[in-house]
């Protein structure tokens, strides 16, 4: 199943967090938030279709996520986990621990966002940049 999220930029981003990336429906963000790449996305966990809700709760699922920024792309490769509650309102987090709360989407991820291309990142430090993140369940 594929779902993709809009959100944009912000001037704030920096994405050097080493476990985690995140996407949230806020439209402000401190630089506290070093792992958020991008600010006014469309839904938090809470929002995603039920379907894939099930898909994600599978600890037996592949989970890739894509971020895509004008012609640049970024793949993230995680788990499905059965613990997920996916009941945020307006975050969404990927993890490459196993941790989860009700912000989580994915566990054991390949990467966070201190992997993310210095160039994407420039490009999510304008607030008129969009950007998607593409959820791909298998």
């Amino acid at each position: 199943m594929h779902f993709e999220i809009p959100f944009y930029g912000h001037e704030n981003i920096r994405s050097l967090h080493p476990k985690t990336i995140e996407i949230t429906t806020e439209p402000n963000l401190t630089l506290n938030g070093d792992c958020i790449i991008g600010v006014k996305a469309s839904c938090g966990c809470n929002d995603i279709p039920d379907r894939l809700k099930s898909l994600l709760q599978n600890s037996k699922s592949e989970i890739s996520c894509t971020i895509i920024v004008k012609e640049l792309k970024f793949k993230i490769k995680g788990k499905g986990n059965e613990k997920l509650t996916l009941l945020n309102p307006h975050d969404i987090v990927i993890r490459k621990s196993s941790f989860v709360c009700p912000r989580t989407l994915a566990t054991n991820c390949d990467v966070a966002s201190d992997s993310l291309p210095r160039q994407m990142v420039k490009l999510l430090r304008n607030p008129d940049t969009s950007g998607v993140f593409a959820i791909d369940v298998t």
